[in-house]
């Protein structure tokens, strides 16, 4: 056994039982320098200094760091409304899952009536507060869905009854972001939102919630070179945020920019290490471990890996981390073609079923190709349930997901003996993959469908066909190493025998 597959192995021992159950916080420490934020309020004068520090921080997504600038601020001028509104919007995570930690709900609740109890000394400022109070209303009764279309619409209204104000455009263009539907090809709402933040982002170029959203409205195929200019800029204006620090990894990520993404990330997790932010940092290893694999540094990959295996009390419960450590590892394994490893693979215990789904599909995609069929079989079928349950949860993203990976496992698991079910659930996988947009959770699907289609039909000896769709594969992720190997290969194998 190679060094590199006992670090592996190690991992897979130690990583489920390294799980602890604590409900879900994210954990982004103080930091210094936040880029500049001004939003005036009717508090006291002598708080505007912190209001603003926490805004700056909610625009990093900052959330906790910015919930304890706000009860300072609360705590100096106990009728700041506005405090409680930031308070409350640190519960607020919009682009994350989920969006509203069910542990923060009530004392959210409690903090945005606090806002509305107190009274706004402003028409603006009540906007925001009624705006926010939507989120937080008949929670058990109406859609989260909803309810974030209701708090999208409210900030429309916000928007454009106070057209010079910043942070109004700024906020209404987060909310447009929070209710982009992934299906959505056409981009409506980030096109909508960019249209408000770009010339924001000339008027206003300290500002760090700016690049950010731009940073988040063009994280896609069709719209990352036009993110570049706000990823060079964000880490700038607010390095002491790991976050800032990672997201230009994003657009990075999406035009093959790996040492870019390499040095963002690498910058990112000593920020986040200094400030016990595990989330963060576990998020920025996870992008680093693709980067390093996609720029043929398998060894660096495997440091990174080994490192996780010394992190102790990592949370099941909290989606993001248990995320990046179960997917790490299945990167690892499943982009070097590692499929003995990969079927070694343990599903965490205690993370959430779509987390759960890729160490699931880690096990069947690796005994499907290595030749245990019935052992894949098994998988499929716990994919499968993984699929219902999620549909029952009323989670459509994360079911359409799952739906895709239990047709990849399925498509290598009939293999040679019925290669056109093969081909078919896999062009299938594939075609439904392409229609979605990913979450920012992750850099993209671990192996896309695609890439693999394309292996499938070399496998298939049709090298003409693999090219297409290597070519196609390529496309949507740029600099994928996989998809340059597989196009040489098909190259190579191409065009009229002798």
């Amino acid at each position: 056994m190679t060094h590199l597959c006992r670090i592996l192995l190690t991992l897979l021992c130690i990583l489920p039982c390294r799980f602890s159950f604590a409900q879900e916080s994210h954990n982004h420490g103080v930091p210094e320098k936040l880029g500049k934020v001004s939003f005036p309020t009717s508090c006291t004068p002598a708080v505007q200094a912190q209001f603003d520090r926490g805004v700056a921080l909610l625009h990093s997504f900052a959330y906790s760091a910015a919930a304890d600038e706000f009860q300072h601020v609360a705590h100096l001028d106990p009728q700041c409304a506005m405090a409680h509104w930031g308070i409350a919007m640190s519960s607020f995570h919009q682009l994350w899952e989920p969006p509203v930690p069910p542990a923060a709900i009530q004392s959210a609740q409690a903090e945005i009536q606090r806002a509305q109890q107190i009274g706004a000394g402003a028409e603006r400022e009540r906007q925001f507060i009624g705006a926010l109070a939507l989120i937080y209303q008949d929670v058990n009764t109406v859609p989260y869905r909803t309810r974030a279309l209701n708090y999208e619409q409210a900030m429309s209204r916000l928007a454009a009854a106070n057209g010079a104000d910043v942070e109004a455009q700024v906020f209404y263009a987060l909310a447009l972001l929070a209710n982009a539907s992934p299906s959505d090809k056409t981009h409506i709402r980030q096109k909508k939102a960019a249209s408000l933040l770009e010339p924001l982002d000339r008027a206003y170029p300290q500002h760090p919630g700016i690049p950010h959203y731009l940073i988040h409205a063009y994280d896609n195929a069709e719209l990352a070179p036009k993110g570049l200019p706000a990823a060079r800029a964000y880490a700038q204006i607010a390095p002491s945020a790991p976050h800032a620090q990672h997201m230009p990894s994003h657009i990075f990520t999406r035009l093959g920019l790996w040492d870019d993404s390499i040095a963002s990330n690498l910058a990112a997790r000593q920020a986040a290490q200094q400030q016990g932010d595990t989330g963060e940092e576990l998020h920025s290893m996870d992008y680093l471990v693709y980067a390093y694999l996609q720029s043929g540094r398998d060894q660096e990959a495997a440091e990174v890996i080994q490192q996780l295996t010394m992190m102790s009390a990592l949370k099941a419960s909290d989606f993001k981390t248990a995320y990046a450590s179960t997917a790490m590892p299945v990167r690892y394994a499943v982009e070097r073609a590692q499929w003995a490893d990969a079927a070694a693979i343990t599903p965490p215990t205690g993370a959430p079923p779509h987390v759960v789904a890729v160490a699931v599909w880690a096990r069947g995609l690796g005994c499907a190709r290595t030749g245990h069929v019935n052992e894949s079989e098994v998988e499929i079928k716990t994919l499968q349930q993984i699929e219902g349950q999620l549909v029952a949860s009323g989670n459509e993203y994360w079911a359409v997901q799952v739906g895709i990976l239990t047709k990849e496992v399925a498509a290598w698991s009939a293999g040679a003996k019925e290669p056109g079910k093969a081909e078919a659930l896999m062009r299938a996988a594939a075609d439904e993959e392409d229609a979605v947009e990913k979450l920012p959770v992750t850099p993209g699907p671990i192996l896309p469908a695609r890439e693999q289609l394309g292996y499938l039909l070399l496998e298939q000896n049709s090298p003409d066909l693999a090219l297409k769709e290597f070519q196609t594969a390529l496309a949507n992720a740029p600099g994928r190493r996989a998809s340059l190997q597989g196009i040489e290969r098909a190259t190579a194998n191409s065009g009229p025998k002798s």
